[in-house]
């Protein structure tokens, strides 16, 4: 049975994102935390943690705020007060809303916890595969972009800003992003369930460029 606490949060959350973008939607942050209930069975962490930081990670996703950063753990924190919670627990929450994201694989965490690591990984879990597949390409129609050319490549050197307002091609994504996280995942739960995800991506992906030069 769900605490009031994270019924509560689960209602703030799906009021504030209620017309959110595709992809980071209320359906997002459900899979999230789905994700992170499944990894966290395998660690040792603070459940009531790993849910809120997994619920709250995307209150407020800087790309739709002009890449402000800061807006998302106020908007957490505005809430958290309101509950009554420790602080301890609302500081290790804003934490890891501050420091979940890939920011452009050059990114330095700035804090380390199991339940950090374990709400990263259900982030990114959702990044890749089929739903992976399925965010890249809405949120690329959602920014009018071009779904692939040939004559741009991919840039897996950009800095954190550039990663933020890059306008590439969808398909620069997997190479920018989705296929570098296998290997960034924390937990041995989380590597191998982004495995399976990989694998769906790199057969995609073939199939794709088959189909653009007219093989398949």
């Amino acid at each position: 049975m769900q605490s009031i606490l994270i019924n509560n949060t689960i209602d703030f959350v799906k009021n504030e994102l209620q017309n959110a973008e595709g992809g980071h939607d209320w359906f997002h942050i459900e899979r999230v935390w789905n994700n992170a209930k499944r990894i966290a069975k395998n660690e040792d962490v603070n459940i009531e943690v790993v849910e809120l930081g997994a619920l709250l990670h995307d209150i407020a996703d800087s790309k739709f705020y002009n890449g402000d950063e800061t807006i998302g753990p106020k908007k957490a924190l505005d809430f958290l007060i309101t509950q009554d919670i420790d602080t301890l627990i609302i500081d290790h929450v804003l934490l890891i809303i501050e420091n979940v994201s890939f920011g452009g694989g050059n990114k330095k965490r700035t804090f380390n916890s199991l339940e950090l690591d374990v709400v990263q990984d259900a982030d990114r879990l959702d990044a890749l595969g089929a739903v992976g597949i399925a965010r890249t390409f809405n949120y690329g129609g959602f920014k009018n972009r071009a779904l692939y050319d040939p004559a741009i490549p991919s840039n897996l050197n950009q800095t954190k800003e550039e990663y933020k307002n890059s306008t590439a091609p969808s398909i620069n994504h997997f190479y920018e992003k989705l296929l570098l996280l296998k290997d960034r995942m924390n937990t041995e739960s989380g590597k191998a369930l982004a495995e399976k995800r990989h694998a769906f991506m790199e057969q995609y992906l073939e199939q794709f460029y088959n189909e653009w030069s007219g093989k398949n």
